[in-house]
């Protein structure tokens, strides 16, 4: 027969997880961002709700399902794809700030609830933490504060909401990453981008004003510049007025080095282009008709799209 202490332990368990669930679904909001289907956010302070970027396809007059059932209309304050967050503004909701919790307490092991909101109700996935890391930048340059994968399924009805711990504590945003893997963008890397978001719209990342394309050099070439791969990045534009063009850098030049680091890939090229990189000075190893040489530019923000 089943042991009635472990029935009434796991019976106490799921009370709880349904209890947290009902304890954040006042800040969990239906976001129909998508062309086809939806999406989570959630209100971090009266009139402002958070999601994922990637999950948000439309700019304005995004539909947003509110907790009582309600429709309104968000518009875009700020979206930054590097780390996946969006910033939308809706019509004032009366509550209370959303309180983030340090990441740093969790570990490979515990165990993470992901709250969601469905156009068809609450939506919950529970799971494991199957890595908890240090820092990283995303593929498209952006700096997460941890690397949090969560060993649960999450539907993309689901992507935007928020990922829980046991004691009920707001760790982040969980958002699917490549290959289908679910990710937590931890609460210290909300705190950090959204006010930005709030202020200007965006994040402010770095700019060389160059169009940069990947390229097979000669051996001889690459044997020279001390690479261990034949590789680097050919210009194939430059923007008039931009910081590569006030360097001097000329079409058809091959960017081999930033500083003293390699550069075999524009994905590496765009992870130094970060926040902390606008108004650095940066020495750019090229090659031009043979001849090796080192140019200073100082990186700049990369102006707004118009």
């Amino acid at each position: 027969m089943p042991d009635p202490a472990a029935a009434f332990s796991l019976e106490t368990f799921s009370d709880r997880t349904a209890d947290l669930l009902d304890g954040i679904a006042p800040h969990l909001v239906t976001i129909h961002g998508r062309r086809r289907g939806t999406s989570t956010g959630f209100l971090w302070r009266p009139g402002l709700v958070i999601t994922a970027e990637e999950a948000l396809e439309a700019d304005e007059d995004v539909p947003v399902t509110r907790p009582d059932g309600s429709q309104i209309s968000a518009s875009l304050v700020g979206r930054d794809p590097s780390t996946d967050i969006a910033l939308l503004r809706v019509e004032e909701q009366p509550l209370a700030d959303m309180t983030f919790d340090p990441s740093d307490r969790l570990r490979a092991g515990h165990l993470v609830l992901a709250a969601g909101r469905q156009p068809d109700g609450l939506s919950a996935a529970m799971g494991i933490v199957a890595l908890a890391g240090g820092p990283w930048r995303s593929l498209r340059g952006g700096h997460i504060d941890r690397r949090i994968h969560l060993d649960l399924r999450l539907d993309f009805q689901s992507e935007g909401g928020i990922a829980l711990d046991t004691g009920g504590r707001i760790l982040g945003m969980t958002v699917l990453g490549p290959r289908g893997r679910v990710l937590v963008i931890p609460s210290e890397t909300i705190a950090r981008v959204a006010p930005q978001l709030l202020e200007k719209g965006h994040v402010a990342r770095g700019y060389l004003g160059l169009g940069l394309q990947p390229v097979r050099i000669d051996k001889a070439a690459a044997d020279a510049a001390g690479l261990a791969q034949p590789r680097g990045l050919i210009v194939i534009s430059v923007d008039q007025d931009g910081p590569g063009q006030k360097a001097g850098i000329r079409q058809g030049d091959i960017l081999m080095r930033w500083n003293d680091a390699p550069v075999p890939s524009v994905r590496d090229v765009y992870r130094l282009l970060g926040p902390e990189s606008v108004g650095q000075s940066v020495d750019l190893g090229i090659v031009r008709a043979g001849e090796h040489m080192t140019l200073a530019v100082e990186v700049r923000e990369r102006p707004k799209p118009r």
